[in-house]
């Protein structure tokens, strides 16, 4: 647009004075090489401000290409804290930088890396405070198949370093959930194959979290889903899942590309209830399948996971029922096979009591027949002892029996003999026994020391542990307190008051001798 001037060779040693006679450019040169720049007459290129140059530059650059799609490598890639996207694209020549504003950034597709190829569209523009053109992006595509799938094996591997695809984080899914929760889109087939696959097998509680499953903000909402239905607490109004399904149709890597976002993969790893992965089709995998505890190869599989056939668990209850009523029976059925046996083993009860039946027999015969025997031999007997007794033989026997008993007498003086040998082995005994008489030392003056239920006591420790005693004297018994009655002994003072003394007993009245026997009659 503006042509530079050429700048004339001088000699700074030997300055050339101006000339005013010379051509038009010795003239318009001579004055540049002034020391004071001055504008000539009819002069139009007037000097241009450094903000005025920029200016118009970034008019010419934005006017020229007002949009534009570069394809090259992303390179220095940095998120400002104001949301701002900056990066440069390069190729193996050249390089320009880039920005992207946040309210484009926030509707990428994917996170921007350093390394991906990308297909940029926008406008150029120049930055006047550091002289540097630029690309103002305003779209970013990955740049093919193949740079989508670097990405996605770049972002795999990342995730997988960090141990949110390790076998040991799967867990088992229930084997009868009562409420299961589905992450999809409410208004598309993936939700009625859900339903009416569970429907067919198993009826159950769904609760439907509805989502975008491809677009902008799908990432986020599925992610916001699967963390929803964790943060749902047990018991409370709405029934907590113990099963999630992530589901959504097939498509291409684009449609799917949703579930392959980190925010998906870190909310399906973190998630507290199992989680069923259904996104697309057999063959489609994503980043979500491998955070999942279970991977089905359609929405219709992850129904067919989640619950058991109804049926068939109807028909299992049944044989376990036969199978658990046979095994009660069985040892019925052992124990009444085993008897059988035995008893056709054992001897029948005929010829058991046969034998016996005519040891019987013969012994009641041999019974008869000694019967018969002993009460004729005991007819004979009684014959012969009738034929004895006779009334004259025994008034005879009578009256002798009376002679004899009168002939018979009993002598006093044969007593008399008894009774002195046994008066005299007693003597020795009766003088000792006075001595052993306990109240014998009463007599002497002595006291005997009792309890108050009538036990002896021979200590004084013993005394001084009762409350009260009895003393008993010749002529009667003294109660007496320990305390107050009895001074210790070696005590000074006055000594205590008597008590006053009990009435003697009565002396016990005479028993009456008995009777002498007297020598008589027998009868």
């Amino acid at each position: 647009m503006f042509a530079p001037a050429r700048a004339q060779k001088k000699d700074v040693h030997n300055p050339v004075p101006f000339n005013r006679s010379t051509d038009d450019d010795n003239t318009e040169y001579g004055r540049l090489e002034g020391l004071v720049a001055k504008e000539g007459a009819g002069d139009n290129a007037a000097p241009l401000s450094i903000t005025e140059i920029s200016a118009r530059l970034k008019r010419t650059v934005e006017d020229r290409f007002g949009y534009v799609r570069l394809r090259g490598e992303l390179s220095g890639v940095k998120r400002a804290a104001s949301g701002h996207l900056y990066c440069a694209l390069k190729d193996d020549k050249a390089v320009i930088d880039g920005v992207m504003w946040r309210g484009n950034a926030q509707r990428l597709a994917f996170r921007p890396e350093d390394g991906i190829e990308v297909v940029a569209a926008g406008k150029l523009t120049t930055y006047p405070g550091r002289s540097k053109y630029q690309i103002v992006i305003e779209s970013m595509e990955i740049a093919g198949e193949g740079a989508l799938l670097a990405l996605l094996e770049k972002l795999r591997a990342r995730l997988a370093a960090e141990g949110l695809f390790a076998p040991e984080r799967k867990r088992a899914l229930p084997f009868l959930p009562r409420t299961i929760g589905v992450v999809t889109s409410p208004t598309g087939a993936v939700i009625r194959d859900i339903l009416h696959r569970l429907a067919d097998r198993f009826p159950s509680e769904v609760l439907v979290w509805p989502v975008l499953v491809q677009g902008e903000g799908a990432a986020q909402q599925v992610a916001n889903a699967v963390r929803g239905f964790s943060d749902i607490a047990p018991g409370g109004p709405v029934p907590r899942p113990d099963l999630v399904i992530v589901a959504r149709g097939g498509g291409s890597i684009e449609d799917l590309w949703s579930f392959n976002e980190e925010v998906v993969v870190r909310a399906v790893a973190e998630c507290s209830i199992p989680v069923i992965s259904a996104v697309g089709h057999e063959t489609d995998t994503t980043l979500c399948d491998y955070a999942a505890d279970r991977r089905a190869p359609t929405p219709t599989a992850a129904a067919e996971m989640a619950v058991p056939v109804r049926r068939e668990l109807l028909g299992q209850l049944d044989e376990m029922g036969f199978r658990m009523r046979r095994c009660a029976l069985r040892p019925v059925t052992l124990g009444r096979e085993r008897l059988e046996a035995r008893v056709q083993r054992l001897p029948k009860p005929d010829a058991i009591l046969a034998m016996k039946a005519q040891a019987l027999d013969d012994l009641t015969d041999r019974l008869r027949r000694g019967l018969k025997d002993r009460a004729g031999r005991k007819r004979e007997h009684l014959g012969v002892a009738a034929a004895r007794l006779s009334l004259p033989l025994l008034q005879r026997q009578v009256v002798q029996a009376g002679k004899d008993l009168a002939g018979t007498g009993l002598e006093p003086r044969l007593l008399t003999r008894r009774w002195a040998q046994d008066r005299d082995r007693l003597a020795p005994f009766a003088r000792v026994l006075p001595q052993l008489n306990p109240r014998l030392p009463l007599e002497r003056g002595y006291a005997l020391v009792k309890t108050v239920d009538g036990k002896a006591l021979t200590t004084r420790e013993k005394a001084a542990a009762e409350t009260g005693l009895v003393l008993e004297f010749r002529d009667g018994e003294l109660a007496v307190a320990v305390g107050e009655g009895v001074a210790p002994s070696g005590s000074s003072g006055p000594a205590p008051a008597p008590a006053p003394r009990a009435s003697p007993k009565p002396a016990p009245a005479p028993r009456p001798k008995a009777e002498e026997p007297r020598q008589g009659d027998l009868f």
